[in-house]
C-alpha cells in the first residue's frame, strides 16, 4: 500500500474512531438506552470525550518524540478540534437539558459550583486554538501561533480541575486523567527543558 493510501486510511479511522461516541449516544438517543436520566448522560459523556480527545491531542508529540510516531503529527488538528467539538456540545447540552436556557437557573449554579466557571474558562483558552487552527492561521501568525497554542497546557489543568470538583464518591477516574495529564506535561517540560 502506498504511503499515501495509508495516511487517506488512517485520516478515516481516526475520523470515524473520534465521532464513534457521538454516534452511539445518538443511537442510544433514538432507542431509548441512556439509563434512568438520559440528560445528565449525555452530557457527562460529552465532557469524558472532550477530555479523551483533549489527552489524545497532548499526547501526539510525546508519542512522536518517544516511539516515533512521526506520522501521527498530521492528525494532532483533527484531535483538538475534536476536542473542542466534544466540549461545544458539552456545554450545549448542559445548557439545553439540564438549565433549559435559563439564565437565572444558570447565575445560581455559577456561585453554587465553581467547576462550571473552571470549565467555562477552559473552553474559552480553547477558543482561540480552534479558530487558529487552520494552516492558512499558522502561516499568518508565524511564530505567535506556537506561542498562543500552548494555551492548551493551562486549558488541560481547568479541565481536569473541572473533571475534579465534580466527584462525588469515585475518584478512580479522575486519578488517572491526572496521572497521565502529569506525564504528558512534565514530558513537554522535560523537552522544553532539553531544548
Amino acid at each position: 500500500m502506498s504511503a499515501e493510501r495509508m495516511g487517506l486510511l488512517r485520516w478515516w479511522l481516526f475520523f470515524l474512531l473520534l465521532l464513534l461516541p457521538l454516534g452511539l449516544l445518538v443511537e442510544g438517543l433514538l432507542t431509548d438506552n441512556l439509563g434512568a436520566d438520559p440528560a445528565k448522560y449525555i452530557v457527562k459523556e460529552l465532557g469524558f470525550w472532550a477530555i479523551c480527545w483533549l489527552w489524545l491531542t497532548l499526547a501526539v508529540t510525546p508519542a512522536r518524540k518517544f516511539l516515533g510516531w512521526r506520522w501521527l503529527i498530521r492528525y494532532r488538528r483533527m484531535f483538538g478540534l475534536s476536542a473542542f467539538f466534544y466540549a461545544v456540545l458539552h456545554l450545549l447540552a448542559f445548557a439545553t437539558f439540564l438549565l433549559g436556557w435559563r439564565w437565572d437557573i444558570l447565575m445560581t449554579e455559577l456561585t453554587k459550583r465553581p467547576y462550571i466557571v473552571v470549565g467555562l474558562l477552559a473552553l474559552l483558552l480553547l477558543l482561540p486554538l480552534a479558530i487558529t487552527s487552520t494552516k492558512g492561521m499558522q502561516r499568518r501568525l508565524g511564530r505567535r501561533w506556537k506561542k498562543l497554542h500552548t494555551l492548551i497546557y493551562p486549558a488541560s489543568l481547568l479541565v481536569l480541575l473541572h473533571f475534579i470538583w465534580q466527584i462525588r464518591s469515585d475518584f478512580l477516574q479522575q486519578l488517572i486523567f491526572a496521572i497521565l495529564l502529569a506525564i504528558l506535561l512534565g514530558y513537554q517540560l522535560y523537552l522544553k527543558r532539553r531544548s
